[in-house]
């Protein structure tokens, strides 16, 4: 006769097979195996450290981008970076306006495409300002055409080249293709692609709006890689010369130095009531020390005293511990 099995039965066999497998690696090392829950789409996300040295890395993109395109327009022009993320292509798309100007840039040898778009709110001043106006114009609810394409392709180069000034240390190159429609920008990545996002605001007269890129994770990964080994060689390298540097201009430098009483408190009716001539008593022994104070902390007690021919000096008593230096 085939017997079946209660609940509680198969929980119990399902107890002694889980605890026959999983219940010995533990006890080998003596600890508790720990069980975390993986997020598939966590994977390979930019840590807070990685996320530091990109900023810091295009800031700098966003201050020499500010003075080129500055001199280009022969105007104010204004870049700050707002954010560094890692965004699959899609969600990047769905960031921007309807709406805007997009373009490609080839990236060699990694041999992939990176997008840039700017906000219609500043291609059309540009334009304006390309063009000999003042640049401070309604935007228009279209799309740029042919020539004003055409126009925009020099500030294009402009951003591909700062870019790659940045982006020197990885090697890579940077060329401006063209001018994407916003049917065909599907096309240039799978919507899964994982992407380094650039986002900046930028500020022009009388406008002001966003500029956004975007490149394959392929290269921000690489570009990690090599600005991670360019800076532990730095360290190692380059930091003790660097402190030796700072020391020796520490020892050349100038600190203001004060000999005299401790802050003591005075009557201020006998303050209104001095005249010349008059002594004002001090609630101070003569015969303690004054204190030597050096850049506004006191450091050494010492007495006033004479160094040769009407030259003064300070006769350094005992050295005052400062609070960092004092046991705890």
């Amino acid at each position: 006769m085939e017997k079946v099995l209660t609940q509680e039965e198969i929980d119990a066999l399902f107890r002694a097979a889980w605890g026959a497998g999983k219940a010995a690696p533990a006890a080998a090392n003596g600890r508790t195996a720990q069980v975390e829950r993986w997020n598939l789409h966590e994977a390979g996300r930019l840590r807070k450290e990685q996320l530091h040295i990109l900023s810091q890395l295009h800031e700098s993109f966003a201050r020499n981008l500010t003075h080129s395109l500055g001199a280009y327009l022969r105007d104010k022009f204004e870049v700050a970076l707002v954010s560094v993320e890692q965004l699959a292509y899609r969600e990047f798309l769905a960031r921007v306006p309807d709406v805007t100007y997009y373009a490609s840039f080839r990236l060699q040898p990694a041999d992939c495409t990176g997008v840039l778009q700017v906000d219609l709110s500043l291609a059309f001043p540009i334009i304006d300002l390309l063009l000999g106006g003042r640049g401070q114009i309604e935007t228009p609810s279209r799309e740029v055409s042919e020539i004003e394409e055409l126009i925009l392709e020099g500030v294009g180069n402009i951003i591909c080249r700062e870019l790659a000034s940045v982006w020197q240390p990885l090697g890579v190159s940077l060329e401006f293709e063209q001018r994407q429609a916003g049917a065909q920008m599907l096309r240039l990545m799978p919507a899964q692609e994982k992407t380094l996002a650039l986002s900046f605001e930028v500020t022009m007269p009388g406008s002001h709006g966003m500029l956004n890129i975007a490149v394959p994770a392929v290269v921000s990964n690489a570009l990690l890689r090599k600005l991670s080994t360019e800076l532990v060689y730095r360290r190692r390298r380059e930091a003790p010369v660097e402190q030796a540097s700072i020391r020796q201009r520490l020892l050349d430098s100038s600190v203001e130095l004060v000999l005299g009483t401790p802050l003591l408190p005075v009557n201020l009716g006998r303050l209104l009531a001095m005249r010349p001539g008059q002594v004002l008593a001090l609630q101070r022994p003569i015969v303690e020390p004054a204190s030597l104070r050096v850049g506004g902390r006191d450091c050494w007690l010492a007495r006033p005293v004479q160094s040769g021919a009407r030259r003064r000096a300070a006769q350094l008593i005992e050295c005052i511990p400062q609070p960092e230096e004092k046991e705890v």
